[in-house]
């Protein structure tokens, strides 16, 4: 059984879109491989931007740690735990400002860690976490898809491949801010997209 792990990063929790569309994904995926399923809200951690502090706790080692050390460095470890475990991983991120939510941000600033998810080499970084497949839902109030205004798109793979994510597919609902007929169209072309990924 594929163990699955689906990530929601939208300020409107399960009510924004992306958390729909991911949702949709998931239950399509999950009726056709019934897979083991676990959601990390990210919302609902709370999580601030990463401190030095924070990062300066990895890099010593566990026996050495203070108590306070310790606490800080297990966010960082349970979140990596829980990508390493997962087969495929969802991510459900809307676009905010062009870019992806900060809260999303702060958990991939999280999974990144140098000897653990990445090393360097001499030829530069190689991820760590490879043979996952990765799906990311996102929605956005307007239509970006195949434009130079998507620099999220372009952000998201290039940040999948540092930690060694490479085979990652895109579900897109656009156009949800530009009227009834745009959001239809935009719901109706993800719909298509699903069921297209799913046949895959």
């Amino acid at each position: 059984m594929k163990k699955l792990l689906v990530v929601y990063s939208s300020l409107n929790g399960l009510d924004g879109n992306s958390s729909k569309l991911a949702r949709q994904f998931v239950n399509q995926f999950n009726h056709n491989l019934d897979c083991e399923i676990e959601t990390l809200n990210l919302i609902d951690e709370n999580l601030p931007h990463l401190t030095s502090e924070e990062m300066q706790a990895w890099m010593v080692e566990p026996e050495q740690r203070t108590e306070h050390q310790a606490a800080l460095a297990a966010v960082s470890d349970a979140y990596i735990e829980q990508v390493k475990k997962a087969d495929v991983i969802v991510i459900a991120s809307p676009m905010y400002n062009f870019g992806i939510p900060s809260i999303l941000k702060a958990w991939f600033d999280r999974v990144a860690r140098a000897g653990v998810t990445f090393r360097y080499t001499e030829n530069g970084p190689v991820g760590l976490l490879g043979d996952k497949k990765v799906y990311v839902a996102s929605a956005r109030g307007g239509i970006y898809q195949g434009t130079e205004n998507d620099v999220q798109t372009p952000y998201l793979s290039k940040f999948l491949g540092f930690i060694g994510i490479d085979d990652v597919e895109f579900i897109y609902a656009e156009g949800l801010n530009m009227g009834e007929e745009a959001a239809k169209s935009g719901w109706d072309e993800s719909s298509k997209k699903i069921i297209e990924l799913i046949e895959k």
